[in-house]
């Protein structure tokens, strides 16, 4: 990377999707109760106010506290200090898959702050219809970290598999 700014501008990304990420969490968390339903568009999307005590689909929420402190608390801190670390010492990225990452970063951060710092779990809010679709009729709730995990996570695994296939062309040429 010889461009400090394509280097470090990314991490704006970071402190955006955690700002994001945590106001939707406040106004929630002030305007509705537990529980509560708010269609957004019928019955498609609605706001729907939950705290999640586990992991993505609420994996662990059975868990002891001692147990889900550990797999949900200090495992994923140290996973996103290690992908930070990654990120910082290598050279070869691409711009995109630098910002990718910082999404990632940011959403992961950003439910890391609820498990720190809300007793009752993540705040989810985000409630879709999933059409029976593996046997669900809603998507499990989820929250704006969420998404950028999973939309940057996605995006970041096409990059990757794109350039990996641009190298392979190049080296079969």
């Amino acid at each position: 990377m010889n461009n400090k700014k394509d280097y470090y501008l990314p991490f704006l990304l970071t402190a955006i999707v955690i700002i994001v990420d945590q106001v939707t969490k406040i106004l929630v968390v002030k305007y509705m109760s537990v529980n509560e339903v708010i269609p957004v568009i019928g019955d498609l999307v609605n706001l729907r106010f939950v705290y999640n005590t586990g992991a993505a689909f609420s994996l662990g929420a059975g868990f002891g506290e001692i147990a889900r402190k550990i797999l949900l608390v200090f495992l994923p801190f140290l996973l996103l200090i290690a992908l930070t670390v990654a990120y910082l010492k290598s050279a070869e990225l691409t711009r995109a898959q630098r910002w990718f990452i910082c999404g990632i970063l940011g959403g992961g951060f950003g439910n890391l702050i609820d498990r720190f710092f809300r007793s009752e779990g993540v705040v989810d809010f985000i409630d879709v219809k999933f059409f029976g679709i593996l046997g669900m009729e809603r998507w499990p709730t989820f929250n704006a970290a969420d998404s950028f995990i999973v939309c940057c996570g996605i995006g970041l695994g096409i990059n990757l598999i794109l350039q990996g296939i641009k190298q392979k062309k190049l080296q079969d040429s």
